[in-house]
């Protein structure tokens, strides 16, 4: 998961400073020490290191801090708040121009999941009421064409191609005019990229931006590659003049420094990161909120904002009244998995809880894949089967095994379950047990 190893080493040297009652000096020095070698380990630049560690340590040393009652809190509190400011402070948004439709040109070396994350932005911006157009203007990479119209066509946003055309510019520019006609408020515009930095690449991409103007050129650069990341990012910006950066794979990148040093090298905001490898696996940058998941603070408002993406208000109250009039089915249950999932793996959702200690997980298999078995079996039943399980007799449940290449064990284990969550759910139901504390758990 995305900064793991730092948040592990930063937790246990703020542990100990929240241990003391009192601060000196050599305390703050001492802990300075720790959250360097942490930063440098997690391949932040060294120089950003440095300057990190000079600004934390100023205000630490201050009345402020040492004839504070909680010390080690102020300390944390200034780390959070610097953390913040290195990763741009505040949340940068995507320019929208008055006069649409808004041009967006991604730009990035191949492999670091250029093509995947236009239809992944395309379709965010769908969610936010856009009507986005892609622009195929990768003529060279094998099958990239098709890949961008097979990703959008997932995404439910259209593909500009030119069949047989070998001239980026040319489609750019006739992608253009296409979401003009066609009242598209924006377009984004796929464009190729190289294993490495070079001058024809870059002779490309200036000529694109020449000819339609973009109103942001955004970098998309792959987390898990570190240090590199950030030197892609500078040449781009010194070549392009970058308006902001798309971190891809930040779910694989256990140690965070580019998230933690793009922003100060370029001076270009990141502005989205990727999570994941479905089409929504896409996030708005918040650097408050990165900041507060990296200290182990843990990041609420995101994770009540995808839990508003994820669930249905309307189903919801329809699902509370069916909760009431105890008429919850295998169908409901199934519906309820497919929201969960789609608020992301469970290792994500978990970063977001404040003062969660993964390691009470550790030795503990958390296989996301028994979800996709449960739908299998529920997916297996008849209608009226979910409806009414009570008719499962063995022969059926053999049946369903069959079907979800599944055990009959595994079909008695989710009956099973089922019947003890309805009894739960009956009891929460009941204001009155409720009021007076007289739940009764079946596990």
């Amino acid at each position: 998961m995305a900064f793991e190893s730092l948040a592990e080493k930063l937790s246990q040297t703020f542990k100990r400073l929240r241990g003391r009652g009192k601060l000196n000096e050599n305390d703050i020095k001492i802990a300075m020490r720790e959250i360097k070698l942490a930063l440098l380990e997690a391949d932040v630049n060294f120089k950003i290191v440095r300057e990190f560690i000079d600004k934390v340590s100023k205000r630490a040393v201050g009345a402020e801090v040492l004839e504070s009652l909680t010390p080690g809190q102020h300390v944390v509190k200034i780390v959070n708040e610097e953390m913040t400011a290195l990763m741009g402070g505040t949340q940068a948004k995507l320019s929208v121009s008055p006069n649409p439709p808004s041009v967006y040109m991604l730009v990035g070396l191949q492999g670091a999941g250029k093509t995947t994350t236009c239809a992944k932005l395309a379709g965010l911006l769908k969610s936010g009421g856009k009507r986005p157009l892609l622009a195929a203007c990768d003529v060279y990479r094998p099958a990239a064409i098709k890949q961008l119209c097979v990703v959008g066509e997932q995404a439910g946003v259209n593909v500009f191609t030119i069949e047989g055309s070998k001239s980026p510019v040319d489609i750019a520019k006739a992608a253009l005019r296409h979401a003009q006609s066609n009242l598209n408020d924006v377009v984004l515009i796929d464009t190729a990229g190289r294993l490495h930095i070079d001058e024809e690449l870059m002779a490309e991409l200036q000529n694109i931006k020449r000819a339609v103007n973009p109103l942001e050129i955004l970098l998309t650069v792959d987390a898990m590659t570190g240090q590199d990341a950030v030197n892609v990012a500078e040449t781009f910006n010194e070549k392009l003049s970058i308006d902001g950066v798309i971190l891809t794979k930040l779910d694989g990148d256990t140690r965070g420094g580019a998230a933690l040093s793009v922003r100060a090298v370029t001076g270009k905001p990141i502005k989205f990161v990727a999570v994941g490898e479905k089409l929504t696996d896409i996030e708005v940058f918040h650097p408050d909120r990165m900041a507060s998941r990296i200290l182990g603070m843990g990041d609420v408002l995101s994770l009540i904002e995808k839990a508003e993406q994820a669930f249905d208000e309307k189903k919801a109250l329809e699902l509370e009244k069916k909760l009431r009039t105890e008429s919850f089915t295998f169908d409901d249950f199934l519906e309820q998995m497919e929201q969960m999932k789609n608020m992301g793996p469970l290792s994500s959702l978990l970063d977001m809880v404040p003062g969660f200690d993964k390691k009470k997980l550790a030795g503990v298999n958390i296989d996301e894949r028994k979800i996709d078995q449960t739908g299998a079996i529920i997916k297996s039943m008849t209608p009226t089967e979910r409806r009414n399980p009570n008719i499962l007799n063995s022969s059926r449940r053999i049946r369903i095994a069959r079907g979800s290449g599944t055990r009959v064990s595994d079909v008695n284990a989710l009956l099973k379950q089922f019947e003890q969550m309805k009894k739960m759910m009956k009891q929460f139901s009941n204001p009155n047990k409720l009021k007076h504390g007289k739940l009764k758990f079946p596990f």
